[in-house]
């Protein structure tokens, strides 16, 4: 498959200071016409290094976040209704980088996530 445009985070490198460093993101590119029509919406699910749900029109229309796979799909489809629209599944992460128009509950999640995360990390040390 040619370009496909999202933002794909790497795994975070240690520096010489040990501190792990933010993942690099790349940039966006558009997707290549040989591979979807420019007149077809395409919208891309993934997962973010949270483990939250990413669904994220190629142009940058439209984009949330979400719990459920089920749930970024079905954005997808009602954003691009009537017309049908291509979904690319990512393997790797990416992160939404446009206004949450997902889930009202993700914010709730993430701050959850990040609160489950710190204490997991206190009873391992």
């Amino acid at each position: 498959m040619a370009a496909i445009a999202l933002q794909a985070v790497h795994p975070a490198s240690k520096s010489r200071t040990g501190a792990s460093d933010v993942g690099v993101a790349t940039a966006l590119k558009p997707l290549d016409p040989d591979v979807v029509s420019p007149a077809i919406p395409a919208f891309f699910i993934g997962h973010n290094c949270a483990g939250l749900w990413v669904a994220r029109e190629a142009q940058g229309r439209a984009g949330g976040l979400f719990l459920f796979k089920s749930s970024a799909v079905e954005f997808a489809h009602h954003r691009s209704a009537p017309a049908r629209c291509a979904l690319v599944f990512s393997a790797e992460t990416f992160e939404l980088d446009i206004e949450n128009q997902g889930s009202p509950l993700v914010a709730v999640a993430t701050r959850w996530l990040d609160e489950v995360k710190r204490h997991l990390a206190r009873l391992a040390s």
